[in-house]
């Protein structure tokens, strides 16, 4: 299967390159497209053929709009197959959520606005409490969804979640796998510092 082209842009590719370099911590000049990473990508059906190579292809050619924003980008599940097979150990999953960082930083508009929601909610919950709460965190995804398709217009999408929901909550009650209890953990002022650090570094 041939791969689809990517456009080359000298211009801003070497600081937009150099700055996923710094913030993923990934060696991304030293992939060489042997496709290990693309035959065991986990999410590769989901993401419209666009492996972890070509994501990396992308960022090395500069092109930033679609590298910034592309369903890789959304959809990556942080496996980290990628980086086991890769012979130079590049961690895609540490190069996506760098981009996905990046995008909200320079405010594109996600391409998967539900995984944009859910992704905040969680990041939102842990900071806020120092532990992940799931009825807390959820409440918040529900609310984030809801609003959005309250501004679209779209109700019957709020009803078909809640159904979709409530089926699965009670499931996971079922088998025991949703938690009630509402845990807080020590240190949260520390977490909330080393967010705030490494929101600075980035910058």
């Amino acid at each position: 299967m041939s791969e689809p082209a990517l456009d080359f842009n000298p211009g801003p590719t070497k600081s937009f390159l150099a700055e996923v370099i710094e913030r993923s911590g990934q060696p991304l000049t030293a992939c060489y497209q042997c496709r290990r990473c693309a035959a065991g990508c986990s999410v590769g059906d989901e993401t419209d053929n666009l492996t972890p190579n070509i994501l990396i292809r992308m960022v090395v050619l500069g092109d930033r709009d679609r590298a910034l924003n592309n369903a890789l980008v959304w959809k990556c599940v942080s496996c980290y197959t990628c980086g086991t097979r890769c012979p130079n150990d590049i961690q895609t999953a540490r190069i996506t959520e760098t981009l996905k960082k990046m995008g909200k930083a320079e405010h594109v508009e996600p391409l998967e606005p539900q995984i944009a929601d859910f992704h905040d909610a969680f990041v939102k919950s842990g900071l806020r409490w120092g532990r992940v709460n799931e009825m807390e965190f959820m409440g918040a995804y529900e609310m984030k969804f809801a609003l959005r398709k309250i501004r679209e217009k779209d109700y019957g999408a709020i009803i078909d979640e809640l159904k979709n929901q409530g089926r699965l909550g009670m499931e996971m009650t079922r088998r025991k796998r949703m938690h009630f209890g509402f845990l807080m953990a020590k240190g949260r002022n520390e977490i909330k510092a080393l967010q705030r650090k490494s929101k600075q570094r980035a910058r």
